[in-house]
């Protein structure tokens, strides 16, 4: 049998039929599901470039510039995320070559001590003194289900069933609809509220997570508290308080709508004296089982 043998050719002197433009790609990157929230100020500076001429050294000053103060963490998940799906998706289509684009270096994320089971119970203790029944069942609703702040906001009364004690919080961070299951506390405290509601209103009614961090700040002011804001008292809450319940990961990160493990371990998960705390269970089993 003959065969014929084709060298590889190295991809920065392969030749294409039709290269493309950044925008085509991109376009086309978007219509089969890609995300394009980024895209408008990348396509404003190189839209009109070939995919050809992209460099990954130029890239990553692009994202200097457009985010000059802002952490890498950031110029990686908005211009250099974006620019190397639409590039490889180019590829893929044979539009132009492979452009391979490095991160640039993350520093790990600082720990932070999420509010406490007393410090929820001081926070809405105050809540109750300041008559503020909403902000109460707001900071209730997010360290219980483990919902963003954004998500929390965006909840109308037409997506709650008390009845069947879930909230189904639309469009989240993940782009997927999220069932969060209420616990009987937090039930009581939304049928308060819900009298003669308007479904399209907002059940928590802020709008924005800023006023929500305020209210926070004062409420801790008056109540004596370190100020904890609203995702550390929200889901990093939700996340170490149901850990220290003793459930299983797999558990917490389907109730909290986590999809990556490793960010849930590395960023979230924070357990308060867990030597101790495994010392303990030692303890018990070898009681327990008279060892």
């Amino acid at each position: 049998m003959n065969m014929t043998f084709r060298p590889n050719i190295p991809a920065q002197i392969q030749t294409y039929t039709a290269i493309k433009t950044f925008a085509e790609a991109a376009a086309s990157y978007i219509e089969h599901g890609g995300d394009g929230r980024y895209m408008a100020p990348i396509l404003a500076r190189i839209g009109t470039m070939r995919l050809d001429a992209i460099h990954p050294f130029d890239i990553r000053e692009l994202a200097k510039e457009l985010y000059p103060t802002q952490s890498n963490a950031t110029r990686n998940r908005c211009v250099i995320t974006p620019i190397r799906a639409a590039c490889y998706h180019g590829c893929d289509r044979g539009w132009g070559p492979m452009v391979r684009i490095k991160n640039f270096k993350e520093e790990r994320p600082k720990r932070k001590k999420a509010a406490t089971q007393a410090w929820l119970h001081a926070f809405v203790r105050q809540c109750a003194k300041d008559d503020l029944p909403h902000v109460a069942a707001l900071i209730l609703f997010m360290s219980q289900t483990g919902a963003r702040v954004s998500e929390a906001i965006a909840l109308r009364w037409k997506d709650v069933d008390l009845v069947g004690r879930t909230a189904l919080l639309l469009k989240t961070k993940t782009d997927r609809n999220s069932v969060r299951f209420l616990t009987d506390q937090l039930v009581a405290r939304l049928y308060a509220l819900a009298a003669e509601a308007d479904p399209e209103a907002r059940v928590f009614r802020y709008k924005c997570r800023h006023s929500v961090n305020e209210r926070i700040k004062a409420v801790c002011q008056r109540a004596g508290l370190t100020y904890k804001p609203s995702h550390t008292c929200g889901r990093h809450a939700f996340a170490n308080n149901t850990l220290a319940m003793g459930l299983d990961i797999k558990s917490i990160m389907d109730a909290g709508g986590w999809r990556s493990a490793a960010v849930f371990l590395g960023t979230y998960a924070n357990p308060r004296n867990a030597g101790r705390v495994v010392a303990d269970r030692h303890n018990l089993y070898l009681f327990e089982n008279d060892l």
